[in-house]
């Protein structure tokens, strides 16, 4: 048992903040702003200035991905394509026996060339050894001279093929990136995943929502992910949206939800340039929807009468109303109540679209940390849509003031998962009518999260009776200025009632309790 005295932000319905916490065998058993004398005897934590809140959750990210770009090199804050170069010339040197080196995180608007790196740049600094460099977004990649020629006849006949400068966007892409994954062993991925727990842990991250199926002979990441969240000893947890349009995928592997991106992903992205627009980009394109209205819909209305709960990728606006229609056109064809349905992204929601999403009850997990992105800034998206559109982007007030369950999420690896970013961004929003009060933006990086999944019921907010899921903040964020919520820091995680511990463990051990364990995914 043990008594923690401060602030206690306990996230309930009323955000109510109490004074004592009282945690025992893992769960919550009060709360309150008087300590019973049954607790009297028990060890205080006293919090001080600091605050004690309900643990994170990214509730959107690609964790097979995001282990294995988090492992190799992050370019994100190179400055110029120069700098990139030297980057990989040494990551190059330390490779070893690597056959294939992945960099992520290269952006033509946080470099002072104004363009990607070419192929002649990475062939210049590594010739002999196949290089994939991704861009921000996790829609293109720069592939180097060796690894064009090793899957240039798989790559000629696909969209997004430009051989000249290495970059491959679209479909090419998706195949590079199959190629990629594809080699890569399951040993050395549960390992990566491992470390990767690790650090999103370190941002006070109990629970991730994961989308895979990114190229993996047979899913075998969806088969990985599962069997690591059912290896999992230290009370993180791990909950896979499979994103084939397939439904039997999830049913196979008892998995009562399906969606992400890539094979659900409906449209692209605004750093490619091939998110759907209803009218027409700056320079008169309109973007890629890649299915058409009647493909969706049949996947959602086979998904929904499933009993699956629902996810879509939908950046565009056009994308946005493609994925209301498909999801009321299932709703209505076959009622359900909780479905807890969800469009990832969102970015430039419509009017229609929202009042669907209200009446239907549709969930959006969106990426705050999209909003004044350094690889993505204001200046590039005005650029491209114009200002006045640019402005509409990432409307976290309007979903908000609509009753609508909003999460929040890295997109990992698109950006690094880090709630205080989230939480800064949404308070601290550019555009000052979209600003929301820390309450709102906490409960999104918390709260709502864990509903998004169904798990409020045991975690989410410090209540008596869940499990005490935790976290410390180096201070209070609902006292403390809005301009210093970016200075928040996790300085510990707490599963369980207990301090968090590493998930790094021999894989083959943990791949054994795995295939036993009744651990929810």
């Amino acid at each position: 048992m043990k008594v923690y005295k401060g602030n206690i932000l306990t996230v309930d319905a009323a955000d109510s903040v109490r004074k004592y916490l009282v945690e025992d065998g893992g769960r919550i058993v009060f709360t309150g702003d008087t300590l019973p004398e049954e607790y009297a005897s028990a060890p205080v934590t006293d919090l001080g200035d600091k605050a004690l809140i309900p643990s994170f959750v990214d509730s959107h990210q690609h964790f097979a991905s995001f282990a294995i770009f988090h492992s190799g090199l992050n370019v994100m804050d190179a400055e110029s394509n120069e700098e990139i170069s030297r980057m990989v010339a040494d990551y190059y040197r330390r490779s070893g026996k690597a056959k294939t080196l992945i960099a992520f995180g290269a952006s033509p608007y946080s470099v002072k060339e104004g363009r990607l790196i070419s192929r002649e740049e990475l062939d210049a600094v590594c010739p002999d050894k196949e290089v994939m460099v991704i861009k921000y977004d996790g829609h293109a990649c720069i592939v180097n001279s060796k690894l064009l020629k090793k899957l240039d006849s798989k790559l000629r006949p696909l969209r997004g093929y430009h051989p000249d400068t290495g970059e491959m966007n679209q479909e090419a892409f998706f195949k590079v990136s199959d190629y990629i994954t594809g080699s890569l062993s399951i040993v050395d991925l549960f390992s990566k995943m491992q470390q990767a727990a690790d650090f999103e842990a370190s941002r006070g991250i109990g629970e991730i929502h994961t989308v895979s199926g990114v190229g993996f002979v047979a899913n075998l990441d969806i088969t990985t992910e599962i069997l690591f969240a059912k290896s999992l000893s230290n009370g993180f947890q791990v909950r896979v949206f499979p994103q084939p349009m397939d439904v039997s995928v999830a049913r196979a592997r008892k998995l009562p939800r399906i969606g992400g991106c890539f094979q659900c992903a409906l449209d692209g992205c605004f750093g490619s340039q091939d998110a759907a627009m209803n009218q027409p980009y700056t320079d008169g394109t309109s973007g890629v929807l890649y299915y058409s209205d009647e493909k969706v819909a049949d996947f959602c209305k086979k998904a929904n009468r499933e009993g699956l709960q629902i996810e879509m990728h939908a950046i565009g606006d056009r994308a946005f109303d493609q994925a209301t229609r498909a999801l009321k056109a299932a709703l209505d064809d076959f009622p359900r109540k909780d479905h807890r349905h969800g469009i990832i992204h969102d970015c430039l929601p419509t009017e229609e679209g929202l009042k669907i999403c209200k009446e239907y009850g549709i969930a959006m997990p969106i990426q705050s940390a999209f909003i004044n992105w350094k690889q993505e800034p204001d200046s590039y998206l005005e650029s491209l849509m114009g200002k006045e559109r640019a402005s509409r982007l990432n409307p976290v007030k309007d979903f908000a003031d609509n009753g609508i369950l909003v999460s929040l999420g890295s997109d990992a690896p698109c950006t690094t998962p880090d709630p205080i970013v989230w939480i800064d961004r949404c308070v601290n929003n550019p555009v000052a009518s979209q600003r929301i009060s820390v309450q709102e933006a906490l409960r999104m990086a918390t709260y709502n999260g864990y509903k998004t999944t169904f798990d409020e019921d045991q975690r989410g907010s410090l209540e008596p009776g869940k499990i005490a899921d935790m976290v410390i903040l180096s201070a209070n964020p609902y006292t403390i200025p809005a301009a210093q919520i970016k200075d928040l820091k996790v300085e510990k995680l707490f599963l369980g009632g207990k301090p968090y511990t590493s998930a790094r463990e021999s894989v083959l051990k943990a791949a054994c309790r795995g295939l036993f364990s009744k651990n929810k995914y």
